[in-house]
């Protein structure tokens, strides 16, 4: 995974803000089975049509949030036995404890998470 950290002050304009060092991040083997098994359980609510039951305190370095701009957004999905639901797009997330683990790391800051 790439970051490329950029200022984000929403009173900064775009052509204005610094842009810092970039990281190519990979996870090591405890992270990835981590982040392995929290995808495993968030796609079996999924797959089972539970996608409504899945809350914040599902997944420990990975979470499904909404990513639609409204709750009028809404995309096509099944639910517990089978049949079509309209639900909020979700998209899948690093937690920010985690991320901020992984900064803290790569650029030696203290671990604040």
């Amino acid at each position: 995974m790439l970051w490329i950290p950029v200022e984000g002050e929403r009173e900064i304009p775009v052509c204005e803000r610094h842009v810092g060092m970039p990281l190519l991040w990979q996870p090591s083997e405890e992270e990835e089975g981590q982040l392995k098994a929290d995808w495993e359980e968030l796609m079996e609510f999924i797959v089972l049509g539970k996608v409504h039951e899945i809350s914040a305190k599902h997944g420990e370095y990975l979470q499904l949030r909404p990513k639609a701009a409204n709750s009028k957004a809404k995309t096509e999905a099944y639910g517990a036995k089978g049949q079509p639901i309209k639900t909020l797009p979700r998209g899948f997330y690093l937690r920010t404890q985690f991320t901020g683990k992984i900064l803290a790391r790569h650029f030696m800051l203290p671990d604040n998470a």
